[in-house]
């Protein structure tokens, strides 16, 4: 049985390709992976328990162990431990009372590593000119050290032009009020340019790959009370409805959700600008549209409608340990 630092050496090794929020982003490509052995005769049962639903990486990583796949969405409870509190502060304008004067913020702060769909996003963000939003985008990643202007290289093969691009823009972006890319996973911030936004959009920790992965940053226009996009995975969008919560759908085209990983930041990209082309008074009355959206959306996550289904799931993943902790393991 691989021991908990040999994994763990791997999950923390930022050069292995899957270290960034424990998540597993190119398995199949790590090559110290098939090196730690397999148990030979272990026949207790094996469990990896994971935030990451649907996952071809975690069951590549189960059938080369002989593990059970466990799953309960951790960043959901996360989300509601880290936001709880602010449905009673001042600091968040009601949405009904809301003037809207821009269409999107976006925070970007890690963008290096794994995260290039970041810089695809902000590739198509500033060539069509929609840097008139609230946008935060680091010249240097704070937590790689590496400038962007070195990370955007190797999308050359993708996007031509894209040093030109980046290269006409102002950088680093802040947010008012701000010196650096802070740190601000465990609270809300970014008050007063959600007052000012039609929506939200959510540049999610992983973007390619059959899973879904959604984190924390998902529920933060949800406690803002905002509309939002997600750049995450395919089907992120079916992803959170499953578990209560809707979408804009009707409101503006969401078939971004169900593309394939090589058009599904185009599609964002075309979306964003298509309402960033809107009046001020197209844009306004969109959120008066999404109202009924929004405030079911905050009314679930903060008076028990999430946490139902969060405490079902871990009950049902609990359920399963113990009904297998007599039977062999799987595989």
């Amino acid at each position: 049985m691989p021991t908990f630092e040999q994994v763990a050496e791997l999950c923390l090794d930022i050069n292995s390709g899957y270290y960034v929020d424990r998540a597993v982003y190119s398995l199949r490509e790590l090559k110290g992976f098939e090196k730690i052995p397999r148990p030979p005769d272990f026949t207790a049962p094996g469990y990896l328990c994971t935030s990451e639903q649907n996952s071809e990486n975690v069951e590549h990583v189960c059938k080369h162990f002989k593990w059970k796949p466990l799953y309960y969405f951790f960043h959901g409870w996360a989300a509601l431990d880290w936001y709880r509190g602010y449905d009673r502060t001042f600091l968040i304008t009601p949405p009904k009372e809301r003037t809207i004067t821009k269409t999107f913020t976006a925070p970007n702060r890690i963008i290096a590593g794994e995260r290039k769909h970041r810089l695809e996003i902000l590739y198509h963000i500033f060539k069509n000119k929609l840097t008139d939003n609230h946008i935060s985008c680091p010249d240097v990643c704070p937590a790689e050290d590496i400038s962007i202007y070195e990370v955007i290289k190797p999308l050359a093969h993708k996007y031509p032009d894209i040093e030109n691009v980046f290269a006409s823009v102002a950088l680093p972006r802040h947010f008012r009020g701000e010196t650096d890319h802070p740190m601000h996973s465990c609270w809300l911030s970014l008050f007063d340019e959600s007052a000012e936004s039609l929506l939200y959009l959510v540049t999610e920790t992983v973007y390619t790959g059959r899973r879904h992965h959604l984190t924390e940053k998902t529920f933060k226009p949800i406690a803002l009370g905002m509309p939002f996009v997600i750049v995450g995975t395919r089907g992120s969008l079916e992803y959170l409805r499953s578990y209560g919560f809707r979408t804009f759908e009707g409101i503006w085209d969401e078939s971004y959700d169900q593309a394939e990983d090589s058009v599904r930041i185009e599609r964002i990209a075309s979306l964003l600008r298509s309402l960033d082309e809107l009046p001020p008074a197209g844009k306004q009355d969109l959120f008066n549209q999404a109202q009924e959206v929004i405030e079911h959306n905050w009314n679930h996550f903060y008076n028990g409608g999430f946490e139902a289904v969060l405490w079902k799931e871990l009950q049902e993943m609990l359920n399963g340990i113990e009904s297998h902790s007599g039977a062999d393991c799987p595989g």
